[in-house]
């Protein structure tokens, strides 16, 4: 959450800038702004989207090669033009954007004000860029130095870069917590919360490590520190994305686009992996660990929103074919309730982005306490893949949209390829069974594209239940994380209140809901518990319910009961939700686009959630 990107170099830094906050803003659109270095330090800053804010600047001087700038999702004050980033300090010498959160700013804030400093904000982005300001003053010491010993007075998480009108070729950037990552190209220097700003410039990239320090200035190379002061030799990687997966090519949504790329990016995961001539599943990031994940005594799955509901699919998926004890927590619960963990025990951390800030801190936790920890995550060199001791990247690609979509089904696809992996190592299906289920998963991806050419159903649906102020999502067995995803989906983007349900806890309570005007989403596949979801479809329409259901191509007796089908083509139950979550990330979309509402940045989330 929040956006960071900056520049030092021989260009025009604005336009750098303000492109690289349009790539950004999925990060946070509350407000944005800029600083520049031209003579003098100017920031312009607007409360709003990165459009208002380039409107803003449009008769203003924009001109330097030198500049930071933010897009923020707000923690500290309400969002407006005050407490839009980035924000002097009081002389207005120094400048900061920052993402995180300052923990003790209020009483750093109460400190500076006994020192006569006075604030015109509500965050505690300002605070640090003031302490900066009074170390520098009273230190007598350089801005690089200023910088690591504020933030040695600092506790929380930040990102931040910092600009100052007395070192006019010089910008200072470090983090804690929250992402960084630096490029570096013949014409200068590029700093940005994540890659998507910097990949149209240089692949030549390094991401900062907790409690460092970069320092970029013109002309010389990029100079790495700890807050302590220790040198660090910087770490140049290359980036695997293209510039082309950042545009919507053609789409009228990033969410749409990112959820007809499915079948590509579900091929991708599997890719080298799923090897159907040799009858093997081979995983080669966790092949050290394979063993440790054989042996454990249980496994502990940790995540948040989206990627919790990926866990729980991974649960169905290690308990029912490698038979092995799975447990489910979210990452913002399980550091705070003093969990049993051991040695003996294997911790799988789930994260799109590799930086939410909840699942770093149960990894570490986890760490602490002495069991194997192991990744999964979409970004190459993210805090959770170099975190945990081992991991698997999904390969999803860029994932612009706020809801997440493609990365769900990347992450189901790479816990499926590690149950049927363990499942092979530990004989605990038959091999016949083994080599069948490695024939269909390869055709899942052609499945999927057969579900997403489904005409116009599912926008039909929409067009009628766009109204709704409630749905119910039910589901059984494997199905029921995908009620639950089908749920957020809906929620995320289209502001209606909707649950998702274990489809027989429906009569615990929820069937208390149920009228003529709920519409009810049913998983309604033939597998093993088919005919108990039927008894479940008869009691939501003997009390007038509506009933939409997921149901297998050729079923007649659901289609006979319900009154709106998606028909998915017939599968094994395993990989039932690589196919099932699709309909209804796209019903959701197709609701919120009726409904007016901005479907790839819904108000009030963010995409990366990098503090608690």
């Amino acid at each position: 959450m929040c956006g960071i990107v900056a520049y030092i170099g021989t260009k025009k830094a604005f336009p750098i800038l303000i492109n690289g906050l349009y790539r950004l803003e999925y990060r946070g659109y509350d407000s944005a702004g800029v600083a520049l270095l031209n003579g003098g330090l100017k920031v312009y800053k607007t409360k709003g989207k990165v459009s208002e804010l380039d409107t803003f600047v449009k008769d203003k001087d924009t001109d330097g090669t030198v500049g930071i700038a933010h897009t923020r999702w707000a923690t500290h004050g309400e969002p407006n033009q005050i407490n839009a980033h980035p924000h002097y300090s009081m002389n207005k010498k120094i400048a900061i954007i920052h993402n995180g959160i300052i923990e003790n700013y209020s009483t750093i804030k109460e400190e500076l004000k006994n020192r006569g400093y006075k604030f015109q904000s509500e965050t505690d982005t300002e605070v640090l860029a003031n302490l900066i300001e009074d170390v520098l003053l009273t230190e007598k010491v350089s801005l690089k130095d200023a910088v690591a010993i504020a933030l040695q007075q600092v506790i929380g998480a930040y990102a931040i870069v910092v600009i100052s009108e007395d070192y006019p070729d010089m910008l200072v950037a470090a983090r804690k917590g929250s992402p960084m990552v630096i490029g570096i190209a013949e014409d200068g220097f590029y700093v940005a919360s994540d890659a998507t700003p910097i990949i149209e410039h240089t692949k030549n990239v390094v991401y900062l490590d907790d409690e460092e320090i970069a320092i970029l200035e013109k002309g010389k190379d990029l100079v790495l520190k700890t807050i302590k002061g220790k040198n660090k030799t910087p770490y140049i990687q290359e980036l695997e994305w293209n510039l082309n997966t950042l545009e919507k090519g053609g789409f009228d949504h990033f969410m749409l686009k990112e959820i007809y790329e499915q079948p590509d990016s579900i091929r991708d995961s599997m890719r080298g992996r799923l090897r159907v001539k040799e009858g093997k599943v081979v995983l080669g990031g966790i092949i050290d660990y394979e063993q440790k994940l054989v042996n454990a005594e249980r496994i502990i799955m940790v995540a948040c929103g989206t990627s919790w509901h990926a866990c729980l699919v991974g649960e169905y998926l290690f308990e029912d074919i490698a038979r092995k004890p799975v447990e489910v927590e979210y990452a913002s619960e399980f550091r705070y309730r003093n969990p049993i963990i051991t040695e003996k025990d294997v911790v799988i951390a789930i994260s799109q982005s590799g930086e939410t800030a909840d699942t770093l801190a149960a990894i570490e936790l986890a760490k602490e306490k002495g069991a194997t920890v192991l990744g999964i995550c979409n970004v190459v060199g993210s805090s959770i893949s170099r975190a945990t001791h081992a991991g698997i990247y999904t390969h999803a690609g860029p994932e612009i949209g706020v809801a997440s979509t493609k990365a769900f089904t990347a992450q189901v696809t790479v816990l499926t390829l590690m149950a049927m992996r363990m499942a092979q190592l530990k004989g605990t299906m038959p091999k016949n069974k083994f080599i069948q289920a490695l024939h269909e998963m390869e055709r899942i991806p052609d499945k999927v594209e057969k579900v997403l050419n489904d005409g116009d159903i599912t926008k039909f649906i929409a067009q009628e239940f766009k109204d709704a102020s409630n749905f119910l999502y039910l589901g059984r067995g494997y199905n029921f994380p995908v009620a639950l995803e089908g749920a957020l989906k809906l929620k995320e983007i289209s502001y209606i209140h909707a649950e998702g349900y274990p489809a027989a806890e429906m009569k615990h309570g929820p069937i208390a809901l149920i009228d003529e005007n709920m519409p009810v989403v049913f998983i309604a596949t033939k597998n093993p518990i088919y005919e108990k979801v039927v008894s479940n479809i008869q009691e939501v329409k003997a009390r007038n319910g509506k009933v939409i259901a997921i149901v297998t191509e050729g079923d007649t007796t659901v289609k006979n009961m319900a009154d709106f089908v998606i028909e998915i083509p017939e599968t094994d139950e395993m990989f039932e939700p690589l196919l099932a979550s699709i309909p209804l990330q796209k019903l959701a979309y197709y609701i919120a686009v009726l409904r007016g509402c901005n479907v790839d940045q819904p108000r009030n989330l963010a995409k990366s959630v990098t503090v608690e």
